[in-house]
C-alpha cells in the first residue's frame, strides 16, 4: 500500500513538472496590419434635434396631465427657439420649415391658453410635426404618431 502511495505522488510530481508555454506578449510588429476601415466616430446631435428631443419629451409629459384631467400649466419658452437652432443640414431651415414651424407653436400655445380645448389643440401640435416630418425627415414619425391623444 505504502509503495502505491509513493507511485501516486511521484505521477503527480512528474505530471505537475511539464513545460509551460510562455506566453508571449503582442507587440506593434507582430500586430495585425491596420485596414482601411473607418475609424468610430460618436454622432453629435445638431441643435434643433437636441430642442426636438426635448420638446417631445415636454410633450409626453403634457399629454399624460391633459389624459389626467392636471392642470397644464405654462407654454414652455423654449418651444420659440425652434425658429432660432441651428440644423444639422441649414438648408432645410426654408420657407416650408418656417411655416410649419409657425403652425406648430399657435397650436401648442393654444393648449396653454384654451385649457378646456387642449385635447384637440393638443393633436393639432402633433399633426404639425408629423406633416413637416413628412417632407423633411420622415425617421421620428413613428415616434411622433405615439403622442396623439385618442
Amino acid at each position: 500500500m505504502k509503495n502505491y502511495l509513493l507511485i501516486f505522488f511521484g505521477i503527480i510530481v512528474l505530471s505537475s513538472c511539464n513545460k509551460k508555454e510562455e506566453i508571449k506578449p503582442v507587440t506593434k510588429k507582430d500586430a495585425p496590419a491596420k485596414t482601411d476601415a473607418k475609424e468610430f466616430e460618436m454622432y453629435e446631435m445638431s441643435e434643433m434635434a437636441a430642442l426636438m428631443e426635448q420638446m417631445y419629451v415636454d410633450n409626453q409629459r403634457l399629454k399624460e396631465r391633459i389624459k389626467n384631467g392636471d392642470t397644464i400649466g405654462k407654454f414652455p419658452s423654449h418651444f420659440l427657439e425652434i425658429h432660432k437652432r441651428a440644423m444639422t443640414d441649414e438648408t432645410e431651415n426654408d420657407a416650408f420649415f418656417k411655416e410649419q414651424a409657425a403652425v406648430f407653436i399657435k397650436a401648442q400655445e393654444l393648449i396653454y391658453e384654451d385649457p378646456k380645448n387642449a385635447k384637440a389643440h393638443f393633436n393639432k401640435a402633433v399633426s404639425a410635426c408629423v406633416a413637416c416630418h413628412e417632407v423633411k425627415c420622415s425617421g421620428p414619425i413613428p415616434r411622433i404618431k405615439k403622442l396623439f391623444i385618442e
